[in-house]
């Protein structure tokens, strides 16, 4: 449902006939782009209190219906407002969309599938993006304004159909836990750990650590919003990693080639939109395919050197790609110059791909604790959106301004984001959620070591509950 929606944009920018039809100029082609996170930052800013009011689950249908009247909205635009309007709606959905599904997944996994499953997740995004190239690849010979709104009207195809497969699955275990529902709870973490047996020791031992921290959050009243949150020095460094994280995923530059590769390709010497809808359908192709490669072996190196090798590598394509579309672009005609110009944009997003696009929605998730997951991940999206606006505000004009040297920009300040990556993150590779947590707050080690004799009455009570239920 996002990857469609944030290839969409990328492949209608070179349609002629949406562009014709609004009369597009940089400046409103940079508005219509960006329109969407403006509706993200909006979005994002309920989007953790849904997820913790009425559920993971609820709050991925209540996306899903707003994406549904969005897409609708777009798809009978008559003029550049209705257009826009449209393109916020969309980007509240898909703000609420990316604030429940990766806290949901993470919360609900098995340890050993949670870094696949987000890898996989944000992997997925790949095949929005291939669907929306493709449907708009087929239109795009259409001679009626349907060739642009079609693939506006599809976008309601990924959104019943991640809310028909929601209907299938459980709500988060921890979520029933903070809501008293501690027989539910259970439950899952049976079907999750041990086929079903509630009685099984490693599920117990999953109950019992679950329900002291966030027994632990709220008796310490560190819960629900960033300023409770941003009280403790643990939760100020979870929250600062995590708003920093968006600007890696969002102003490295990997944006320009998602929404404006159309611009990238006309700078290299290709000017045919038809030949950029194809570069772009390869290019989503090889995005697939390495996104899910990275999701299966996301855990071969530590979260840290995953991230800076891959922010890295892509720097220094991207500075390759500026030094060749400088060299060769513009029509010179040198095939070979060209040719070189689209691999080292292949070499960009594969780099990106192999790295960044896994830790995406899994690192974020994974070293919040339950008691701000939720309202975390909301900044997270927040700030997301935010660096989105900016990038695709920004990218249009830097490119009719500065072309090439756009990409150099980048580039620095990518080098410096690897430096900060090696310095300041927290490695959580291979370790639980409730063991991430205490590499923040070692005052959890204390707690979870004592025996249950050792605790006050209180705190064993959830303990003799799981016993009871699972006896029951």
């Amino acid at each position: 449902m996002t990857g469609y929606d944030s290839s969409l944009m990328g492949s209608l920018n070179v349609m002629h006939t949406y562009q014709t039809y609004f009369t597009l100029t940089t400046a409103t082609t940079a508005l219509n782009t960006c329109s969407s996170y403006v509706g993200g930052c909006l979005g994002s800013l309920f989007a953790g209190f849904v997820a913790d009011k009425w559920g993971r689950r609820c709050a991925i249908w209540i996306a899903a219906a707003v994406t549904i009247i969005g897409a609708a909205l777009q798809a009978g635009a008559v003029h550049i407002a209705m257009f826009i309007v449209a393109r916020i709606i969309i980007g509240v959905g898909m703000a609420v969309a990316a604030t429940a599904t990766p806290t949901f997944i993470v919360e609900t996994c098995k340890e050993s599938y949670r870094s696949f499953s987000l890898g996989v997740y944000y992997a997925c995004w790949g095949v929005g993006t291939l669907l929306a190239t493709g449907v708009c690849y087929a239109s795009n010979g259409w001679a009626t304004t349907w060739a642009w709104r079609f693939p506006s009207l599809f976008q309601i195809v990924p959104a019943i159909f991640a809310a028909m497969i929601v209907c299938c699955i459980p709500e988060s275990p921890r979520w029933l836990i903070s809501q008293d529902r501690d027989d539910e709870a259970l439950e899952v973490l049976a079907i999750i750990n041990s086929q079903g047996d509630k009685c099984d020791p490693i599920v117990l031992r999953k109950f019992r650590e679950i329900s002291s921290s966030i027994r632990y959050g709220r008796e310490e009243g560190r819960q629900l919003t960033l300023f409770q949150a941003w009280t403790s020095k643990a939760n100020r460094k979870r929250l600062t990693i995590v708003g920093t994280f968006s600007i890696i995923v969002m102003l490295s530059g990997q944006s320009i080639i998602d929404f404006y590769f159309g611009s990238m390709l006309s700078q290299a010497g290709i000017t045919s939109s038809k030949v950029q809808l194809e570069v772009n359908i390869i290019l989503n192709s090889w995005n697939l395919v390495l996104g899910c490669a990275a999701a299966w072996f996301v855990d071969v190196l530590p979260r840290k050197l995953l991230c800076s090798l891959s922010l890295g590598f892509f720097a220094i394509f991207m500075y390759l790609l500026g030094g060749l579309t400088a060299r060769y672009g513009d029509d010179s005609g040198n095939r070979a110059g060209i040719y070189g110009t689209i691999a080292s944009l292949f070499l960009c997003s594969g780099a990106y791909r192999l790295g960044i696009t896994p830790l995406t929605m899994l690192y974020p998730a994974e070293i919040l604790s339950y008691q701000l997951r939720a309202t975390g991940m909301g900044l997270y999206t927040f700030t997301t959106k935010a660096s989105g606006l900016v990038s695709t505000v920004v990218s249009p004009f830097a490119l009719d301004a500065i072309g090439w040297k756009t990409y150099i920009i980048f580039s620095s300040a990518d080098m410096v984001m690897v430096i900060l990556v090696l310095i300041f993150w927290v490695e959580s590779r291979g370790l639980s959620l409730e063991e991430i947590d205490k590499k923040f707050q070692p005052s959890l080690c204390d707690l979870e070591g004592r025996s249950v004799e050792e605790r006050p009455e209180k705190h064993s009570e959830k303990e003799k509950d799981a016993a009871r239920i699972a006896v029951s």
